[in-house]
Parts: C-alpha cells; sequence; structure tokens
C-alpha cells in the first residue's frame, strides 16, 4: 500500500468515525439542543452529493465513506427536527437500555 492509499484510508475512517460520538450521545441524552439543524441538513446535502459523485466517478472509496457519513449525519438530522416523544421513541429503539 502506498502512502496515497493509506492517508486516503485513514482519512475515510476519520470521517466516518467522527459522528459516531456526537450519534451516541444524542441516544442516551436525547438532548439536540446544541446542534443546528441548518449546518446539519447541508451537511447531510454535501454527503449525499459526494455519494453521487463518487457514483459518477465509480470510485467505491468515496461512495463507502460518503454513504456511511451520510447514514450517520441524516440520523443526527432527524433526532434534531423529531419532536421530544418521537425522539425518546427512537433512541429507545436504538438503545433500550438508555
Amino acid at each position: 500500500m502506498n502512502w496515497i492509499t493509506a492517508a486516503g484510508a485513514i482519512a475515510a475512517l476519520c470521517s466516518m468515525v467522527s459522528f459516531v460520538p456526537q450519534a451516541w450521545r444524542i441516544v442516551r441524552s436525547r438532548d439536540t439542543s446544541a446542534i443546528s439543524p441548518v449546518m446539519y441538513s447541508f451537511t447531510v446535502a454535501g454527503f449525499a452529493l459526494w455519494t453521487l459523485y463518487g457514483v459518477g466517478l465509480g470510485e467505491w472509496p468515496l461512495i463507502v465513506t460518503n454513504s456511511v457519513c451520510l447514514l450517520l449525519a441524516s440520523f443526527i438530522l432527524l433526532m434534531t427536527l423529531l419532536p421530544q416523544a418521537e425522539k425518546d421513541a427512537m433512541a429507545d429503539t436504538v438503545d433500550p437500555d438508555a
């Protein structure tokens, strides 16, 4: 593996993992008051477009990385937009012990 491939793999891993703590915090606390729905809307749109770009180029690293980030960012956005009762129900589905 050359350094370019290694750098790309590490960057992809960092991008994907970066959303997990935020998503897990939301599941555990059910608090999204500090999250901007406008900012996350742009984030979700960006990942959707990067995924489409990867599909257009046929580049699976772009497709996989941005699809995972799209799913995690979409979850965070959804939890931010849901009313509290629905947010609680979704969090209970993801982690019944919370």
